[in-house]
């Protein structure tokens, strides 16, 4: 498969996920009537959902990692040639932009507008870096044994972590940077973006380093999720 196939594959499916997640967020506050919990919970599983079915149909063609944080950790483990890694990157951070600014739009908003939604403080940090790390963890132990699986178990644990984290599982620099972009109840104050994302990358280090140790020839797999 060309570089640039499986970089329009990671541009297109991480837009989707950016259209899924924001979307569903705008909707679920429109109609949960102040219900915190229940526009999170319709939140989650609109983005649950909407993650398994991309990676089911992006996975045969570039991995559907969606994530940089993902993208590193493959090419940190020599899964992903790191010639390969700016392409990547750059899908997933357009591809992100483009889908907040959909989603914006299909609820009448502006394409993009600065969220003043304020993620800040160690314990929103340490929600990120846990959520980053489950995430990496389920990913490398999936890919090693269970292949088939992995879209489900990867939907299946943001799913959960959306709830058991005090973030709700950002766990991707790409979304982070995008959700900066609008000012809805899935969004995140641009000041606070850069501290997530060193949380995130931070939290796939260590579950990469620890399945590197704990299952060793997982150096020698590719992230296909």
């Amino acid at each position: 498969m060309t570089l640039a196939r499986r970089a329009a594959a990671e541009g297109v499916g991480t837009a989707l996920l950016l259209a899924a997640v924001v979307g569903s967020g705008i909707m679920a506050e429109r109609l949960a009537g102040g219900n915190v919990a229940i526009a999170l919970l319709a939140n989650t599983l609109a983005t649950g959902g909407a993650l398994a079915a991309l990676i089911l149909a992006f996975a045969p063609i570039s991995g559907a990692h969606f994530n940089p944080a993902v993208t590193l950790a493959d090419a940190w483990q020599r899964g992903l040639a790191w010639r390969d890694v700016p392409a990547y990157l750059g899908a997933q951070f357009g591809g992100g932009l483009c889908g907040v600014a959909l989603a914006n739009m299909m609820f009448g908003l502006p394409p993009w507008f600065a969220s003043h939604h304020v993620r800040a403080g160690g314990a929103q940090l340490l929600g990120e870096f846990i959520a980053t790390f489950g995430l990496l963890t389920v990913i490398w132990g999936c890919v090693r044994s269970r292949t088939t699986a992995t879209p489900f178990a990867v939907a299946a644990y943001i799913v959960g972590a959306y709830w058991f984290t005090s973030s709700t599982s950002f766990a991707n620099p790409a979304v982070t940077v995008a959700r900066s972009l609008s000012d809805t109840f899935a969004g995140i104050r641009p000041l606070d973006v850069l501290p997530f994302i060193a949380a995130e990358l931070l939290g796939a280090l260590a579950a990469t380093a620890l399945f590197a140790w704990l299952y060793p020839r997982a150096r020698a797999a590719h992230v296909e999720l």
